[in-house]
């Protein structure tokens, strides 16, 4: 697997930006931590801890705790690159966060976002 920069790179290097990108389109702190928890099975003590210890992406999904089943229903492009044509696994799971990052800057509700069905049809 090709190594990107990224992989090298601390979570918590790049989470005050998906945080600012939130809170400039008026969302919320909460609402970035509730997209990473729903993204990868994490705790929000365990999320913190990742941030705290500087935690890289690359290890950061490895250790997930369990993710999200749901996240292959997200698609679209990000960055001129549709998600669902992107091989590198981990690659995929960064590109699934900003997408997810950019809906929610976007304005669109919470249960859009992260993939919720209505009540009628689960």
């Amino acid at each position: 697997m090709p190594s990107h920069r990224i992989y090298a790179m601390s979570v918590a290097a790049v989470y005050p930006a998906y945080v600012a990108k939130a809170e400039k389109k008026g969302r919320s702190r909460a609402e970035v931590d509730e997209i990473f928890r729903w993204l990868t099975g994490h705790s929000q003590a365990t999320f913190e801890a990742a941030l705290a210890d500087r935690t890289s992406f690359h290890d950061f999904f490895a250790w997930a705790p369990q993710l999200n089943p749901a996240r292959d229903l997200v698609t679209g492009t990000i960055c001129g690159v549709r998600i669902e044509a992107i091989e590198e696994p981990l690659m995929r799971e960064i590109r699934i966060l900003d997408k997810l990052v950019d809906e929610l800057a976007k304005g669109r509700p919470m249960a859009k976002i992260l993939r919720q069905q209505p009540a009628s049809m689960v």
